[in-house]
């Protein structure tokens, strides 16, 4: 947390105006038209805008004096970076074999009349790999699970959590493949049971298991509100998702768990009922840097002297991980 810095003189323009027509008042009484049509008014604003101008420098002091102080104990600001971010990349449609997405891809925004395009470029290779709907499982008590995969097969219709649900209850939804930094839509075929909570805000939470522990996933979109109604549930997988063994099936394993309600949240009088499932890729995230990648430009001719320096025609140059 930042310290308070203060200001010496936190007047601002127009409270300097109007200081300065109550001081006119008192030598000149007989002066009363203070509209902003007078030229007197005129010279008055003028003085203020002035003064508002070395009030703003007076009160970087403090700031000045603050980052003095700061380098006496050898505490130096951050140099300036590139902005990072993560962009998405969505696919029109499943596909059946993996896309890659090789590093230094561009993304764009919108170039017009007045503002140029801001681009940033992947910084790592996105490999957006193809899933499927493998295993369906559900846990209601510790260390016993439900397989629930002979009957979506079927057709059959099952409590996908305890009924009536209770914290704790999990379904565990096993993947043909891992799909780390993708974005998996999964699509249930509900009826609505799970009665009694908001769909706007359930009390569930998704997780994507990593090899050690259970992971958050982003909700990108949930059609179900909360696995009761028919649609897509479409989540942001972690980049650190792999395959693992639970109950003896090797998957990539993703789970909904109930959460203990919130605060006037309501909670489940009913566990939702699915009657089908399935699973695809739609996307998938990688990092960006505000940057672009330039290659094989000529620096110049060198002389062969020390201190010899050559001036980039594409500069700054974006600090990295490895020597330039």
């Amino acid at each position: 947390m930042a310290l308070p810095v203060p200001n010496l003189d936190d007047r601002r323009f127009q409270e300097l105006v109007d200081d300065a027509k109550r001081m006119v008042q008192q030598p000149c009484p007989e002066w009363t038209d203070h509209n902003v049509s007078d030229p007197g008014v005129t010279l008055i604003e003028t003085f203020a805008w002035m003064t508002e101008q070395l009030l703003y420098r007076l009160n970087r002091v403090p700031d000045r004096n603050y980052v003095k102080f700061l380098e006496l104990i050898g505490v130096r600001l951050f140099p300036p970076v590139a902005a990072r971010t993560e962009v998405t990349f969505w696919l029109s449609a499943a596909q059946e074999n993996a896309v890659h997405v090789p590093v230094g891809t561009q993304v764009a925004t919108e170039r017009t009349d007045v503002d140029a395009a801001i681009i940033f470029s992947t910084v790592s290779d996105l490999s957006i790999v193809s899933c499927s709907l493998s295993k369906l499982s559900s846990t209601i008590e510790e260390n016993e699970i439900r397989d629930h995969s002979e009957s979506l097969l079927k057709g059959q219709e099952f409590y996908c959590f305890d009924n009536p649900p209770k914290p704790g209850d999990v379904l565990l939804i096993g993947l043909s493949n891992p799909v780390p930094s993708c974005a998996v839509s999964l699509r249930f075929d509900c009826e609505v049971e799970g009665v009694g909570v908001d769909p706007t805000n359930p009390p569930l939470v998704w997780e994507a298991w990593d090899g050690e522990q259970w992971m958050p996933c982003d909700v990108e979109r949930d059609d179900t509100g909360g696995l009761n109604q028919a649609g897509d549930v479409i989540l942001h997988v972690p980049r650190t998702h792999v395959a693992s063994v639970i109950n003896r099936e090797r998957a990539g394993w993703l789970r909904c768990r109930v959460l203990e309600p919130e605060e006037d949240q309501p909670f489940y009088s009913a566990s939702p009922k699915i009657k089908g499932a399935s699973a695809f890729t739609i996307g998938g995230t990688a990092e960006a840097v505000n940057a672009e990648t330039i290659e094989e430009e000529v620096v110049g001719l060198s002389e062969g002297t020390p201190g010899q320096r050559f001036t980039l025609r594409h500069r700054p140059v974006v600090r990295g991980d490895g020597p330039v």
